[in-house]
Order: C-alpha cells, then structure tokens, then sequence
C-alpha cells in the first residue's frame, strides 16, 4: 500500500514537474525569447514525442528562430510515419512558405487538398490547418472537396463562416440557411450571427441578399422555418406589417399558438406602428382559444387607441369597454381591464369620482393579494391625479404591507416619496428615497436617485424651496397630463429663477414635454441649451442623449443624431446612456454590430 502510494505521488510529481516545464516554455516564446523555449520544448519533446503540445511548440519556436531545416525534417518524419494524418502536408508547405519557396508551399499545399479525393473523412484537419494560416480560400476548397467527396458530410456551418470573414454575404447566408433546415435548434446562435450584418435597412445588400434567398427556399420548400427567418428579418427592417404576414403563415401550420403574434403587437406599438398593431391584436382577438388571452388582446387595444384617438372619438372606447363588461362580466378576470378603463374615465376624459368608484366596487370582493395591491394602487394614482394627497399615501402604504419585499412594493414605496414631493413635504420624500436607492429594481433605484438629487441639490441654496415647489408643481402637471398649465408653469421658472441650480432640470422637463406636444423645435432649443450651459452637470449626458434621439426619430437628421450619439461615447463613459449611444452610432455610421 505504501509502495503505491509512493508510485502515486511520483506520477503526480511527473505531470506536475512537465506541465509546469510546459507553461515556462509558453511563456518564454510569448516574450520573444525562444531559444530559452527552444531548450525546454526539445527536451520535453524528446521525453514525449508523440505530445502534440511539445511538437507544434517546438516547431513554432524553430520557425520563429528560422530554423527551418529542424522544423522541416520533423515534419517529413510525421508525414512519413503517419499514414493518417496528411494535415501535416499543410504544416510542411507552411514551413516551405515562411522561407518565401513559394512553389514548394504550393505543391505541398495540392497535395493535402488532393489527399482529400481519396480520404474525404480528412478534409475537417486539413481545413481547419489552412485556417490556422489564415488560407481561407483553400480552407473553403477543403471543405467544398470534402462534401463533394462525401455526400453525408456536413461543413456548411463552417463554410458560412469562412465566407463571411471573407465578405461573401450571399454564401454565408446560403450555407447558414442550409444548416438550419437540418438543425432548426440552432436558430436563436444563427439569428446572431445574422444580426452582425442585417441593418433596420431594408435596401441594405446583406438585407437584400437574405430576403432573396429565404424567398427562393420556400418556393422550393414550405418549411415553417424560413417564414419564421423571414418575419425575423422583417422585424429587424421594422417593417411589422411584413412579418405579420409571415407569423400568421407560422400559426396556419404549427401548433406555435398566439406568443410571437403577441410579441410582434408589442415590438410594433413600441416603433409607433399604431395600425399594425390594431390590426395583430384584432387577428389574436378572432382566433385565442381562451378568454384570457382574448381579454388581453381587447385590452391592448384599447390602450393604443386610447393613445392614437382624438378626444372626439373616446366615446368609440367607452363603448368597446363596456362591450367587454356585459361579455366577461365584473371579476378578477376583468380586474386590470376595469383599472384601465378607471384610468381612462380620470385621466382621458377627467371623470375622477367615477374612477374611484368603479375601483372601490371592488374592495369589498374576494381578491387575492397581487389583485388587492394591483387595485389600491390604481386607486391611489386617481387620488394624486385628484390632489387628494393623504389619502393616497394611505393606499400607497397598504400596498406595501400587502406584498412586502416584491417589487410593487418598492414602486409603492417611490410613488409614496413622489406624492410627498408633490405635496411640497420634500424631507419626508427624500427619507423614502434614500430607502429605495439600494432597490433590486435598477429603474426604481436610479429613479429614486435622480429625485433625491433633484430635491438635495434645489434645497441647499434655497432654504424656501420656491423654485423646488413651483418645479414639482409643473411635474404633477405633467402626471395629470396638463402638459400646456406645466410648460407655462416651467416658463415661469425659467424666468424667475434663471441662472439657479434648477435651470436645467426645468429645461429638461419642459423639453420631454415639448416632444410629447409635437413642439420638437422648441424641445431642441431646450437640449442645446442644456448642452451649452450645463454640459458638465448632471443632466449633460441626458440632453446628449434625448437630443441624438429626438434627431434620430422625430426630425430625421441622422447625420446630427450621429454626432450627439459620438459625444456620448467620448465624453459620458460612465453614463447610463452610454452602451445604448455606442450601439446606436455605430448603426448610423454603418457599422457590422456584434
């Protein structure tokens, strides 16, 4: 027994002593001294010649030391010896190539290629030795002869890669689209690999190259798959309507359901496609199976509708609401549709009294606690948009009790310091916040920071907090959706309170609402100004950000949404803004996106 244990600890110490031989060699080659990696590698590789480790490290180090007569006579003794293995013919010509003996490379170079007629089964090692030498063409040939030789081989997934590092767009995507029609698992990794070149471009050539392709596959072939690709790349292209086509094709012949429908209404609302996403939603109406995906689809309806319709058109949506009310009756299955509508009556059309009753009918019900907090909070929101402040905080703070530790409990929490702030109880707001700093929810955090800041910084030299109450005024304004009472109320700010601490917030909150007026001019006038007096603030990378956007979206002037994106990246490094500029310029500049 202790003969073996003394055997054991030999073996170990061996393996421990070469791998350790090994590392040092590895390190000398990489900083450049290599005859000192050169000694080590022939001894360890005289020790264990047939360690692959040893012999492509001896190799590499004789070349580097152009010691090519060394490396060359290794490597005919490999190819002499080793009857299955002519990737070695590769190596050699790589050794006859460093020497510039361009000829010889070649000729050794054809003859692995050929090697491959008889021996297709080789055609991966030998492949995969032209890449480590960056011969991507010949890589390609190895492959391309290997499929050819052997019809059950399966390279086209590195095919696809090998044409894309070389810029063949139509043969990569090609060789991916035949990959996944034998793995269709593989989508999502593939999807990827897309991504790097399909842009929101639909003239785009990879854009156009792909969309011609996936066409020409399905008239050949009515695999789900390439309609599924299709609606992919459509959504990319932001072109909703388009893939909607494709995801009703999916749902006709798959047992797939309504989930990707549901998300396309999402994606489109979020592009401001109002009408495609009506369109989706009233497709997803007609065909659930159930009545809760079909009180789901009813309600987002409504919801976009009440976004798009002009005041003289909600009586439309009141009557769609009560519809739905005489067909799923009043129950926890109607439970959120009935705080939408509450929602609509306050704050659309200013009905509060018969919001709150139409909540209060359900609090006397059998609800579970979700449900409960789900309600009080609904409720709560009417009060504040009533200016009924103490009450709601009531709500708020039941809320909390209810569902302790979730996250609802944490917007309890911050809506319980936004209803103080309104209230001009600006202490006990900040008490609240400083609570909520450390939420698991990052939004609620960062929210909860910026008006702590906002509240700390507008205290400090203003022991009266004049402008801080005539600010959070404007904001509770802007919450009950009188966006003209809180611009004029921010005018008067700007005005009276000109060159104070609160300058910028007020020019950043009158500019969000400018953009929600359509008034753009004046909501860039406002960023700029931001940008020329404050960029060193605190909302410097803010204005950057809405401004790049604004010009983006709304003015359709890339060019300076791309310069405002670039300040970000250059001069915000640790802005929360700053990955999602980086990603965005990089698009308008034309960018591969990873």
């Amino acid at each position: 027994m202790r003969f073996l244990y003394f055997l054991l600890i030999l073996l170990f110490t061996g393996f421990s002593g070469y791998s350790q031989s090994e590392q040092l060699a590895k390190n000398y080659f990489d900083r450049g001294e290599f005859n000192k990696a050169r000694n080590i590698y022939e001894k360890l590789f005289a020790q264990e010649p047939h360690n692959s480790a040893y012999f492509y490290g001896l190799i590499a180090t004789y070349q580097q030391l152009e010691k090519y007569s060394e490396a060359e006579k290794l490597l005919k003794e490999r190819v002499n010896n080793t009857a299955n293995a002519p990737h070695y013919l590769v190596e050699l010509g790589h050794n006859y190539e460093l020497q510039r003996k361009t000829e010889q490379a070649e000729q050794f170079y054809q003859e692995a290629l050929k090697a491959i007629e008889s021996r297709p089964n080789f055609a991966f090692s030998i492949a995969r030795t032209f890449e480590k030498f960056s011969k991507l063409d010949k890589a390609v040939t190895a492959y391309e002869l290997g499929m050819k030789m052997n019809p059950d081989a399966e390279y086209h997934i590195q095919l696809a890669r090998l044409y894309g590092e070389q810029g063949e767009i139509e043969k990569m995507f090609s060789n991916y689209i035949e990959v996944l029609g034998n793995n269709p698992n593989l989508l999502p990794g593939v999807s990827r690999i897309y991504a790097q070149f399909i842009t929101d471009n639909p003239s785009n050539e990879a854009n156009v190259v792909f969309r011609k392709l996936l066409l020409k596959k399905l008239q050949e072939d009515q695999n789900i798959l390439y309609n599924e690709m299709l609606s992919w790349l459509f959504v990319q292209q932001k072109e909703f309507q388009k893939a909607f086509q494709q995801e009703k094709a999916i749902y006709r012949r798959s047992d797939q359901g309504l989930g990707s429908i549901l998300r396309l209404t999402v994606q489109a609302r979020e592009e401001g496609q109002a009408d495609t996403a009506v369109e989706v939603l009233d497709f997803i109406i007609a065909e659930a199976p159930q009545d809760n995906l079909r009180i789901q689809a009813h309600q987002l309806k409504l919801n976009i509708l009440q976004e798009t319709f002009p005041p003289g058109k909600y009586a439309q949506i009141e009557q769609a609401y009560n519809d739905l009310f005489k067909t799923y009756g009043k129950g926890a299955n109607t439970l959120s549709l009935h705080i939408d509508y509450a929602n609509f009556m306050a704050f659309k059309q200013g009905r509060i009294a018969e919001a709150q009753n139409e909540l209060k009918a359900f609090l006397d019900g059998p609800l579970k606690k979700f449900e409960e907090a789900a309600l009080k909070m609904a409720l709560a929101d009417i009060l504040v948009l009533d200016e009924k402040f103490n009450q709601a905080l009531i709500y708020y703070s039941q809320v909390q009790n209810l569902v302790e530790n979730d996250v609802i409990a944490q917007m309890a929490r911050f809506k319980v310091a936004k209803t103080s702030y309104y209230k001009g109880d600006f202490e006990w707001a900040n008490l609240q916040l400083d609570v909520l700093k450390s939420a698991t929810s990052q939004l609620i955090a960062n929210d909860a920071m910026e008006l702590s800041l906002l509240i700390s910084e507008n205290s400090l030299e203003d022991s009266t907090q004049t402008a801080l109450k005539k600010y959070s005024r404007a904001d509770l304004l802007a919450f009950q959706e009188k966006n003209g009472n809180a611009i004029a109320l921010l005018d008067s700010v700007l005005t009276q309170h000109k060159g104070e601490k609160i300058e910028d917030d007020a020019l950043l909150k009158q500019a969000k609402l400018f953009e929600e007026t359509g008034e753009y001019a004046k909501a860039e006038s406002n960023y700029l100004s931001i940008i020329e007096h404050y960029k060193n603030g605190i909302l410097g990378d803010n204005a950057h950000y809405y401004l790049a956007e604004l010009y983006a979206g709304r003015l359709n002037q890339p060019e300076k949404a791309q310069e405002f994106y670039e300040k970000i990246i250059f001069n915000y490094a640790d802005s929360i803004y700053f990955v999602d500029a980086r990603k965005k310029f990089r698009r308008l500049r034309g960018d591969e996106l990873e």
